[in-house]
């Protein structure tokens, strides 16, 4: 099995895996050959594509380098240690509450009121854009509770080990 690790370069699970994942896409790709809406899903698919790569990547990337380097500024300017980063509490809340404005944007937007209103039974008159809101803000409330308690805990961790 050395000789084959050397050769392709990582584990024969590993090109297996991968055939295995191939040939899914491939199942998945001649069923919807028949389909006459093949080609708007290929559209909307390389559209998908092309937004998130090269609109929506730099600019989660740009947000998330600018915590990155106040984080740095911080430790450059304060003489105090960083003992808790504030970064994976701000990275979640937005992950959370972007994930959930995408999924539920139709709902939101008010776009498929009736679908829902079949679907579901509830009145389109239900302001889903302030229950996202309010989603949101738990989720940061509950980031900020957390934070808040790794700061606390990171506190006493220095006053008993400077004692």
């Amino acid at each position: 099995m050395a000789w084959f690790k050397r050769v392709y370069g990582a584990n024969p699970l590993h090109l297996l895996a991968l055939l295995g994942c191939f040939a899914l896409a491939g199942a998945a790709v001649l069923a919807l050959v028949p389909n006459p809406s093949a080609v708007t899903i290929a559209i909307w698919f390389a559209a998908a594509v092309i937004g998130h790569d090269l609109v929506l990547y730099p600019l989660y990337a740009l947000a998330d380098r600018s915590l990155v380097l106040a984080r740095w500024a911080r430790r450059r300017v304060s003489s105090r240690p960083v003992t808790v980063a504030a970064t994976n509490h701000l990275r979640l809340p937005v992950l959370g509450s972007a994930l959930l404005g995408l999924v539920w944007f139709p709902t939101i937007s008010g776009g498929g009121a009736d679908v829902l209103a079949f679907a579901a039974g509830l009145p389109p008159t239900v302001d889903y854009v302030s229950r996202w809101l309010l989603v949101t803000a738990a989720l940061f409330l509950a980031s900020a509770v957390v934070y808040a308690i790794r700061l606390g805990r990171s506190a006493v961790r220095e006053r008993t080990s400077a004692l």
